[in-house]
């Protein structure tokens, strides 16, 4: 499901989403090595033509996980231990991006957004996050609050 599909899905949960990916500019992406173990990575995170894209470094650590085994995980950035911020999650599998057109798009928006031109890379990665489930997490009034998608039983 691409995030036009699970903005309108869970609307709620999309807008949080958003808003967390707008205000810190970064995620955090976990990916499995090729051991199995876990990699925690920092991401840029754009969504653009109803798609929410991460860029990577050609041949970067990351990259290479998701191209061996696409499940991951996107984690808004926790800046306070208290949370009160809350904290957007979602699990899905990453595609490898080769249109020439969306990548083209990206770029663009990329450059609009953050004023980093790809046309100075050699080359680079592009995923598109195919989301199968999302959270959002909060500590409100000394309780932990939550909104899941999909719910139990969907």
């Amino acid at each position: 499901m691409d995030w036009n599909d699970f903005k309108e899905a869970a609307p709620d949960l999309a807008k949080l989403g958003e808003e967390r990916f707008e205000s810190f500019g970064l995620v955090l992406v976990g990916t499995i090595r090729r051991n199995g173990w876990p990699r925690i990575s920092p991401v840029e995170p754009l969504i653009v033509d109803g798609e929410l894209y991460l860029g990577m470094s050609w041949r970067s650590r990351k990259a290479l996980d998701l191209l061996r085994d696409p499940r991951c995980t996107v984690h808004s950035v926790v800046s306070n231990r208290d949370g009160s911020e809350g904290e957007f999650k979602l699990y899905g599998c990453a595609r490898d991006e080769v249109s020439p057109e969306r990548r083209r798009v990206y770029a663009e928006t990329l450059s609009e957004k953050l004023g980093f031109d790809l046309e100075e890379e050699e080359d680079w990665h592009l995923f598109a996050v195919d989301i199968e489930s999302a959270a959002f997490l909060i500590i409100a009034d000394g309780e932990q609050h939550a909104q899941v998608w999909p719910q139990a039983g969907e």
